[in-house]
């Protein structure tokens, strides 16, 4: 009996001619979190990838787990593989799911019969499996409404694929197939949410993190690189730059009305993270904002922060509210790192009364009182510290 995994295309098969290049990036995806498990066979057909061994004793558990984090992939299922031969269909049924029959009471069986010139029709390998597999299990009773278990049998091209139900993988379109863009991670619930989703959309993506001694702390950057390192099980490796913002933060600090620090501090940030996109050809930044969360996320704060600089800002959570994206920080794993209490850069020197509806005119006039800091920033700029995200790395530096 030889088992693999089938990976199910979702949207990619609407692609038309543009196809070829997502599954392409799809099957380099695969084979490079698999590379390390031992050879793989990757093919695709059919609008599934199949996922076969060409060793013994691979780790089979740890090789789903890791496609099913692959965006592109709609569902999955581990399956064995055999001849069109209806008598080996039955004897591989058997035995890849003989043991769990014994453990249940009611099941049924599902076929897909994409190769049409096989002889027996989809109707008539689920009875005649149905039978055998009875026969074999006297206590079984067929249940087709809410089975215990599901028996699936797919007649392909290349042969029959039997296994239970198919799960839930991670959706969305293959990391790469969209563009690059850079993401400014603060350590926060919602900014790795925002770069789960985007690398969902097919984006590869980079991490920026804002670092300000001594008012933030070594844990904090320690807790953002957590945080990149989590998400790297979806997006891939990437890498992480740290901005030392100290010196710009406190300019604006002494320099600028109170009232308007916080737009004037993302404006800036906005501005060092364009220049670090640009040296590495990305396409876009993304934010965690959320439409009226906070001072700096009203239309009016928004519209100014994205004056500042001229590449797209893409905010997947603006429609978002709390609940929904605790919901998913909890659902990739990053919930847990994002409450633990370390300080963010964001945070200090917040008033306690900032403007929530601020002129474009009044900040670019508070900005031209500070003729200092445009020099502050691309010092900053340059002298970013560069950290290699791979997946799976041990946690500290």
């Amino acid at each position: 009996m030889k088992e693999m995994i089938l990976a199910y295309q979702g949207e990619m098969t609407l692609k038309g001619l543009n196809r070829n290049k997502f599954e392409a990036r799809l099957a380099k995806s695969i084979r490079y979190r698999l590379e390390d498990l031992g050879p793989f066979q990757v093919t695709q057909a059919q609008s599934t990838v199949f996922i076969e061994p060409r060793a013994d004793g691979l780790d089979m558990d740890e090789a789903f787990r890791r496609v099913s984090k692959i965006f592109g992939i709609v569902k999955m299922s581990r399956a064995a593989c055999c001849d069109k031969d209806f008598d080996t269909i039955c004897a591989t049924a058997e035995e890849y799911l003989g043991q769990t029959l014994r453990g249940i009471r009611t099941f049924k069986v599902e076929a897909k019969r994409s190769d049409k010139a096989y002889p027996m029709k989809s109707p008539d390998i689920c009875r005649e499996l149905g039978a055998y597999l009875l026969s074999r299990h006297p206590h079984l009773r067929v249940n087709v409404h809410q089975p215990d278990l599901e028996i699936m049998v797919e007649i392909r091209d290349r042969g029959a694929y039997i296994h239970g139900p198919k799960v839930e993988a991670a959706g969305g379109l293959p990391v790469g197939s969209s563009g690059r863009a850079l993401n400014l991670l603060s350590g926060g619930i919602d900014s790795p949410v925002a770069a789960y989703c985007m690398a969902r959309r097919g984006l590869a993506l980079h991490h920026i993190h804002f670092a300000s001694p001594p008012y933030t702390s070594l844990r904090a950057k320690l807790k953002v690189r957590a945080l990149a390192r989590e998400l790297a099980e979806y997006t891939g490796n990437c890498q992480l730059y740290v901005v030392p913002y100290t010196k710009p933060q406190e300019y604006i600090r002494d320099n600028a009305p109170d009232v308007l620090f916080t737009v004037l501090m993302r404006r800036s940030m906005l501005r060092i993270a364009n220049k670090v996109a640009a040296q590495s050809e990305m396409e876009a930044l993304i934010t965690g904002e959320s439409l009226a969360q906070v001072a700096s996320q009203t239309m009016a704060a928004l519209a100014c922060t994205d004056a500042a600089q001229d590449l797209p800002v893409l905010r997947p959570l603006i429609g978002m509210d709390k609940t929904e994206i605790i919901s998913i920080s909890r659902k990739i794993g990053t919930f847990e790192t994002s409450i633990e209490p370390y300080e963010d850069c964001c945070t200090i020197f917040t008033p306690a009364h900032p403007k929530t509806k601020p002129g474009l005119a009044e900040i670019e006039a508070a900005e031209a009182a500070m003729p200092g800091l445009a020099a502050l920033e691309q010092a900053a700029a340059d002298h970013v510290e560069k950290i290699p995200i791979r997946i799976g790395d041990d946690p500290e530096f």
